[in-house]
């Protein structure tokens, strides 16, 4: 007898739930294939991602009771506050003990019953929450159960991540199964479109960016999704918010408003992905609604399968040691579209992004990207690769060529683009430099680097970010970008980016004064850059036509991780009316970069370029030049002014 089965047999709805009589599980048929994943005890970790008010709570309390009758072995509740545990779950638990009859005559009873320690025919239950590292080491348990995983602590009292803590505790039991659930938290919620099954799958290739726990193990495991047929088009598709949609009002004039919540509530629909058709919630097909009908036929599908017209569900799921699922709030029988469509419009007009999250997380049990920003899909980025020119080449139309340097303490990232008549662009290369950058060797090759040429044309101009310190351990500390950049008056200036507002988005002032205060002659200039102003001028040209004006270009083989670091910031405001960039993912470093191109060219006035302004002499043949990325020679960039050695 499976959880669910045993459910049904033994349970009945709770009085608060709207739904009184004998359980049917059948209400949430997305949660049959976890309590099942739980009870065959073939995988050490069974995930699930869920919204709130989907069945969760039932499903574990199900698992819970159908163990303890059937194949009694000792159990490990773990939830989030100890709180939790004594007001929301320990009357749960007793409702189940007192309501299965199954159980009730099994319970111990009297002074040996506790509020975090129940006995099933002697056989302990223990609720514990997440701050409690005596309860994580007590004795073993064959059965455990992680709830809301993403609002425990990451190290119990030093003692380590509880998601560990509570799998060690499990070793002694050959058929241990932790079963974890939880509504996500932050992350980027990117999703990739499988080119066989025409299905749209969570991006996987972004764990490094994720701060959500249960995202993470989700991750780790097969990556389930729900999905659903349309009720028009047949094909099956799985939802998200962003297929949600409401109606907007309208000013006198017939111009749309601002999304109103009793609006949202009452017109809320789908748009399916597949054919476009609107679905609505209470659409009758037979005797069922829209939303019965797509969940009683709906499946589980995993990256690498795909589902025939019938529903059968063909391939196999990736091996691995945990078996995931994800379910979209979307597929909740307790809410309806309308209501979270209402809660989503309440949170944006209240302008609280921790509303918004709340929403995001726990009313669609997706991933909160934490910007509000509007930014374009990477996947657009990667639109503008042209068919006229791979890395390393100079477009015909490019006049002028500039570098701009970001500074790391393992490396350096750089870019170098070429710009044009009316301050049209393109992406001639983009790398990382390998090196401490407190050391020399690194410095020396960037050394080359502004020397050199790219068929044939030089540097006109390198900028390079200051706002990373390297220098040697043990010694005074240096700022080696400053010393490179005297050693390089001629073509390197040293920048550093405001986060302040500023009166023009350049300012430069001598960083060289003597003990005096006194600018000491030929001085070094620092260029403070306007970080808002620069960002925004590249995140705008991302959606610009490459051959207007402005226009800017991507070679044909830029990396799509150059493309994704494009759209890794976005731009919000906060309380006070502040723009601020918050980073959707960890690596930003060529966004950086561009937004120090943007620099450079204002500082070249490249907008002030002619049609009809001499094209630079392009010289000699085309010899060894650096792979970005493994800094190995190819050809197609001549090494110029370096072919008899060092110049200096």
């Amino acid at each position: 007898m499976t959880p669910d089965e045993w459910g049904a047999k033994n349970r009945v709805y709770p009085p608060t739930s709207g739904m009184p009589g004998p359980r049917n599980p059948k209400v949430t048929p997305y949660i049959l294939a976890f309590e099942r994943a739980v009870d065959a005890r073939t995988h050490k970790r069974v995930v699930l991602v869920i919204s709130a008010q989907s069945g969760k709570s039932e499903a574990l309390l199900d698992i819970i009771g159908q163990r303890m009758d059937t194949s009694p072995i000792p159990m490990l509740y773990l939830g989030p506050t100890k709180q939790f545990i004594t007001e929301q779950w320990e009357p749960r638990i007793m409702e189940l003990l007192d309501g299965a009859k199954v159980l009730s005559r099994k319970v111990t009873r009297g002074r040996t019953m506790k509020k975090t320690l129940k006995k099933i025919g002697g056989v302990p239950l223990r609720l514990a929450h997440g701050g409690s590292s005596s309860a994580l080491k007590s004795d073993p348990f064959g059965l455990a159960l992680t709830d809301e995983a993403d609002e425990l602590m990451s190290n119990v009292k030093g003692a380590g991540n509880p998601i560990d803590l509570v799998d060690i505790r499990g070793d002694t039991y050959a058929d241990f199964v932790h079963a974890i659930v939880s509504t996500p938290s932050e992350g980027p919620n990117e999703v990739e479109r499988d080119p066989e099954s025409g299905l749209e799958f969570w991006q996987n290739d972004l764990a490094e960016d994720v701060k959500s726990t249960i995202w993470k193990l989700w991750l780790s495991g097969t990556q389930y999704h729900w999905a659903w047929p349309c009720p028009h088009c047949e094909d099956y598709f799985i939802p998200r918010f962003k297929d949600l949609r409401w109606k907007k009002p309208k000013s006198d004039t017939g111009k749309e408003m601002a999304s109103d919540p009793v609006m949202a509530k009452r017109t809320a629909h789908l748009s399916c992905p597949c054919c476009g058709t609107d679905i609505y919630q209470d659409e009758l097909i037979g005797n069922q609604n829209t939303k019965e009908w797509m969940n009683e036929r709906g499946v589980f599908v995993a990256p690498g399968q795909h589902i025939l017209p019938d529903g059968t569900v063909v391939g196999d799921p990736p091996e691995r040691e945990t078996i995931s699922f994800w379910v979209s709030g979307l597929a909740s029988p307790f809410k309806s579209w309308g209501d979270r469509a209402e809660r989503y419009v309440t949170a944006v007009l209240s302008k609280d992004p921790a509303a918004i999250q709340a929403v995001v997380n726990g009313g669609f049990g997706e991933l909160y990207s934490p910007t509000g920003g509007v930014v374009p899909d990477w996947s657009e980025v990667a639109k503008l690769r042209s068919k006229e020119y791979v890395s390393g080449q100079v477009p015909g139309s490019a006049r002028i060529l500039t570098m701009t340097v970001d500074v790391q303490k393992n490396g350096m990232f750089y870019t170098v683009r070429g710009w044009g008549s009316r301050g049209r662009s393109w992406l001639v290369e983009a790398g990382f430099l390998q090196g401490e950058t407190a050391d020399e060797a690194v410095w020396e090759t960037l050394e080359g680097m502004i020397y050199d040429t790219y068929d044939g044309i030089p540097l006109r101009l390198c900028l390079i970010d200051a706002g990373f310190r390297p220098g040697k351990k043990d010694e005074v500390p240096l700022n080696r970008v400053y010393e490179f950049a005297r050693k390089h008056k001629r073509i390197v200036r040293a920048t550093k980016g405001s986060s302040t507002a500023m009166v023009r988005p350049i300012v430069s002032s001598a960083i060289d004064v003597n003990k005096n205060g006194e600018v000491i002659p030929n001085a070094l200039e620092l260029f403070r850059l306007d970080t808002d102003y620069f960002k925004r001028w590249v995140q705008e040209r991302l959606r610009w036509d490459p051959e207007q004006p402005g226009g800017w270009a991507l070679p044909g083989d830029v990396s799509d991780d150059y493309c994704r670091q494009m759209v890794s910031e976005a731009r919000v405001k906060n309380a006070s009316g502040k723009a601020v960039w918050i980073q959707k993912s960890k690596d930003n470093h060529y966004f950086d970069c561009e937004a120090m191109q943007a620099a450079a060219g204002t500082m070249l006035n490249v907008i002030k370029l002619r049609d009809d302004a001499p094209l630079p002499e392009r010289g000699g043949a085309e010899k060894p030049r650096r792979n970005p990325e493994t800094q190995q020679t190819s050809t197609g960039r001549s090494s110029g002014w370096l072919d008899g050695g060092s110049i200096w």
